[in-house]
This record gives C-alpha cells, structure tokens and sequence, in this order.
C-alpha cells in the first residue's frame, strides 16, 4: 500500500511545483501524470502477485522457494519495465495523438516522459523489493525508503523546475528527471539495506536463480485481477482527462486543480478502505459472517465523517487554506474551479461510502465479482461522459458531476452482493 501511494505522492508534487510554472504545464501534467500512474499501477498490481506467493513460502517454512519466487518476480517486473520503456519512447507520441488537441499539451506531455520514462525500471525493481519485504512481514523499511523518495523527489523538484541552487531551468522536464532520480535514489538505499539485511540468510537471495516460467505463471494468475482492477479504475481517468482536454487547456488546468484537491481529502478513505478489507477476512477467518455487514456499514459511517470533517473547510475555502502549496498573485484558477469544489461534496460522500462497500467486498474474497461490477460502472460513466461533453456540450462543471453516475450504481450492486448469500460460499 505504502508503495502505491507513493506514486500518487510524486505525482501530486509534480503537480503543486508545476503550478507555479504556468498553466500549461500545470494542465498537462494532470493528462500525463495519469498516464504515468496506470503503468505504475500495473507494474505494482503484478508485484502484489508475487506478494502473496512469498507470504505462502514462509508460511510454509519454504524459505528458498520464497527466494526463487522473489528472483522470478523481479525479472519479470524487468522485462514488463523494458515493455513500457519501449512503448513510452516509440509508442507514446503515435498514442496522445489519439487524445490530445491541444498541441502544447502534448509537447509538454512528452517534454515529462523524456525522463520520466528512464524510471520504469528503478520503479518496478523497488515494486519487487517492497513486495517481497512485504510477504516476509518486515514492512519498517519500505516506511522508511518512501520518506527518502518524497523527500528526494521534493528536493530535485525544487532544483531542476525552477533551476535552483546551480542547477538548469527545466522545467516539466525536470519534474520528469527529479521524479526518476527519486526513485533511483530510493532504489540504491533499499538495496544497500536489503545486502547488509542478515534476516534473508535463509532465502538465499545472494545467489542469482534462473527465470522459473511456472512461478512467473502462478504470479500472472493471482495477480491477473489486481492489475484488471487498477487498469480499469485508472482508466477512467485517463479517459476523462483526454475528455476535458478536448476541451480546452483552460479546462484541463481546472481539472488538475480539482483532482488534486480530490487525492488529498481522499486520503482518509484509503485508509479506512485498508482497514475494513483486513477486518472482513479477519471475521470471516474466525467464521464471524454475522459481523461483516455491520463492520463494513459503521467503517463506512466513520470513513463519510472524517472525509467530509477535512473536506469542508477546504472545500469551502480553497483559496485560503491552499495558499502555502498552491497560492499565486493569480487566483483565478481558484475562482474558475469552485463550482467543482462544491460539486466534490457530493462526490467524496459517494466515494466514501463506495470506497467502504468495494473493499469490504474484496475482502472477502470476490475479486472477479468485483471487477466486473467496477468494468460495469467504468464503462457506463466513460460512455456517459463522452456522450454528454462531445455531443451535448456540458460545461465542465457537469461533466465532473457526472462520476456521481459511476459512484451510485456501483455503491448497489456492491449492496445487493452483500446483502446475498455467495459470498459466503467462497474458498480462498
């Protein structure tokens, strides 16, 4: 989890230094940060797979083959690293020309990935390294390793945006190559401690194994629904930002703005999603079925509280207590961005209460079930969304309300699962 979000922490860095550049910058990073952010998703959906095989292993006493999972792993997280290098460099100038108009958005978009491609590879081995610290249960370092990534990232972020302290004027270009080194950075500290670790005796880790197809196999197979779920959620996303930017770059500089507000007082939720998916499976291990409604409606009531206690007063006063990070002499992206701030309310109650429902459900095991109800609501709110902005002209305001339409068929069908039988029939 710590992993995932660190991406969301870059990304979000990018996004305040890039603000105070220009609005151009500012719009496309809000396109190409979502892009970004699915190819890291994929790669950290993949390495989740390998996880829970690792976990097994030791549970099992299996120490070597954790070890022999672990290397089959990181050389196929490798090889998918080398995949998306490829398709960024060659592919990617031929891809936003299928969803960008505006032709400084997508100069600035690639201006990012001339660097910021580079970091698939440091990105995806640490993905390996947290996963396998993760199935072993020695999760302190990888707390640790994300604190020296956001804090490199925030420091080059500085130096290579604005050309602080010697260093050139690069702009989001920079941000690009502060992100990469970051994760560089964060990449050589894990594995300076991962070789000095005298707990990984048992694994074997110093002698370098042969690719082993079965265990690549088993890990695309567990972890298969994983990534499914990040694509499809992360390519609504993307999608929309495509969407708005047909639009205009006033549109998609707006829209960055607003998701940026959206990922910070949606932190809550995260984690309270995180706790009431170990609280099911625990109820369910100690055949508690009874308490698993109760505990997934009072986590929601607590998760739509907190949300909506941070959300308020930024919501209703962005211009206030966003000042530090987002603060400029003009304010008018503040003003124009308003009515979607007023129109969040709604949206981070419903993602409070869907958060909660979706990932109670996952706990209990219906991860394919879950994935078709979310392909479901994703293909109607893309549909519905692209229907209404190019053929109706919503204005912007109402083309954000429209995940209100994704949020409330999911929030009943994930009801109407629970409220059966089946998922009380599952084997995990």
């Amino acid at each position: 989890m710590i992993g995932s979000a660190a991406q969301n922490v870059i990304t979000l860095s990018d996004s305040v230094f890039l603000y105070h550049v220009g609005e151009s910058d500012f719009a496309a990073i809000g396109f190409v940060g979502v892009f970004y952010l699915i190819i890291m998703a994929i790669g950290y959906g993949f390495s989740r797979g390998g996880q829970i095989l690792v976990a097994r292993r030791c549970g099992e006493g299996e120490y070597k083959r954790a070890g022999s999972t672990f290397y089959s792993m990181l050389y196929f997280e490798i090889i998918l690293a080398l995949f998306f290098f490829l398709f960024i460099v060659f592919g990617c100038p031929y891809f936003f020309r299928l969803f960008v108009d505006t032709e400084i958005i997508y100069q600035k978009s690639l201006e990012y990935l001339k660097y910021r491609a580079f970091g698939v590879f440091p990105a995806f081995i640490g993905v390996s390294l947290i996963a396998f610290y993760t199935g072993i249960a020695r999760t302190k370092i990888i707390l640790y390793d994300t604190i020296v990534l956001i804090i490199v990232n925030i420091v080059l972020n500085y130096g290579l945006i604005f050309g602080h302290w010697g260093l050139p004027e690069m702009g989001i270009s920079g941000a690009g190559l502060a992100s990469t080194l970051a994760e560089l950075a964060a990449l050589v500290v894990f594995s300076i401690y991962m070789f000095f670790d005298r707990a990984l005796r048992p694994f074997r880790l110093l002698k370098i194994q042969r690719l082993d197809s079965s265990l690549i196999r088993s890990n695309f197979r567990i972890a298969s629904p994983i990534v499914a779920q990040a694509v499809v959620g992360l390519g609504s996303w993307f999608f929309f930002f495509a969407i708005i930017e047909n639009m205009g770059q006033r549109e998609l500089a707006i829209s960055n703005l607003a998701r940026v507000v959206y990922l910070v007082l949606s932190i809550p939720c995260w984690g309270y999603s995180v706790g009431v998916n170990t609280l099911v499976s625990n109820f369910i291990g100690q055949n508690q079925m009874e308490n698993v409604w109760q505990a997934i409606k009072k986590t929601m009531i607590i998760c739509v509280g907190s949300t909506l206690l941070l959300a308020i007063p930024v919501l209703l006063f962005p211009q206030y207590l966003l000042y530090p990070f987002l603060g400029s002499e003009d304010m008018s992206l503040f003003v124009d961005a308003q009515p979607i701030f007023y129109i969040l309310f709604v949206i981070l109650t419903l993602f409070s209460v869907g958060g909660i429902y979706f990932n109670g459900m996952a706990g209990t095991g219906a991860t394919l079930a879950g994935l078709r109800i979310q392909a479901i609501c994703v293909v109607f709110y893309v549909i519905l969304i692209y229907i209404l902005v190019n053929y109706f002209k919503v204005s912007l305001t109402t083309a954000w309300s429209i995940e209100v339409f994704y949020w409330l068929p999911l929030i009943y069908l994930v009801h109407m699962y629970m409220t059966g039988e089946k998922w009380k029939l599952l084997q995990v």
